[in-house]
């Protein structure tokens, strides 16, 4: 399970996008973000998806490595859809049993939620699949950087961003050697309902935040015996310049926008 989670990893190939600059692919991540939200009907979930398969077949990645993110958040798709499926009153009724009612509209609104949480995970893993935690900092630092006329501290933001995206895997693989060690003294996270799985995760916590502590200690400590500052002045080693191949994702990225916008506008 844990080598299921891939936010934060970078997957190195020769694409278009790996190539685009950080801020369009920062930009395409909350524009998709925004209209798996906004559209009603299949014709909306048809537009994402071919915008979608558009985006994996340039990225080069493998789209089984792509959703094994999906594997992580299994349970928490389950419960959304469950919520959305019994929670939801309706006209139409198609089951009812106990205190529980099926209606038409729940089972769609379901479905809907189930595929935008899908179709959330996997966009977003195109931007962390494709771009290295530095250019995601350098990006979002430099999207961000009117906020800083408002003493908005955007350089630190954007180092926190990159801080954490490059402890997920680090811890990851702490956890599973701590994991693996005490399954070595006879420790079971497999075997049980998941309560008593989760009870077994519980001695996990303690060893693992001593670690994330201490590592956050030794970067902190390495940073000041550098005498790390950040904030004005500093320069970039790799510049963020736009190319042609930038304003062509843009224009894409507004026809998709548009695209979108109309089709919510007339299907009412």
């Amino acid at each position: 399970m844990l080598r299921d989670i891939t936010l934060g990893q970078y997957y190195p190939a020769d694409s278009v996008v790996h190539r685009l600059d950080p801020r369009v692919k920062l930009m395409a991540a909350l524009i998709y973000i925004v209209s798996l939200f906004t559209f009603r009907g299949p014709a909306g979930f048809l537009l994402a998806t071919v915008f979608l398969i558009g985006v994996i077949w340039l990225c080069k990645v493998p789209f089984s490595y792509m959703v094994r993110g999906l594997k992580a958040i299994v349970i928490l798709m389950l419960i959304t859809a469950l919520f959305n499926l019994f929670l939801t009153p309706g006209e139409h009724v198609l089951v009812s049993f106990w205190k529980f009612t099926i209606t038409l509209e729940g089972a769609k609104n379901a479905g809907f939620m189930l595929v935008r949480l899908i179709y959330l995970i996997v966009g977003t893993s195109v931007m962390t699949l494709t771009t290295t935690p530095n250019q995601l900092t350098d990006g979002l630092e430099k999207s961000l950087m009117p906020l800083s006329k408002i003493r908005v501290p955007v350089h630190a933001i954007a180092m926190m961003m990159s801080i954490a995206l490059r402890f997920i895997p680090i811890l990851i693989e702490e956890t599973d050697i701590i994991m693996k060690a005490q399954m070595a003294r006879g420790a079971d996270f497999e075997n049980g309902n998941l309560i008593r799985r989760a009870k077994n995760m519980v001695p996990l916590l303690v060893p693992l935040f001593v670690s994330a502590f201490r590592r956050a200690d030794d970067l902190a400590m390495a940073m000041e015996a550098r005498c790390y500052v950040g904030g004005e002045g500093r320069t970039k080693m790799k510049p963020l310049r736009y190319v042609r191949r930038d304003y062509l994702a843009y224009l894409t990225l507004g026809l998709y926008m548009g695209g979108i916008i109309g089709l919510r506008v007339f299907a009412r």
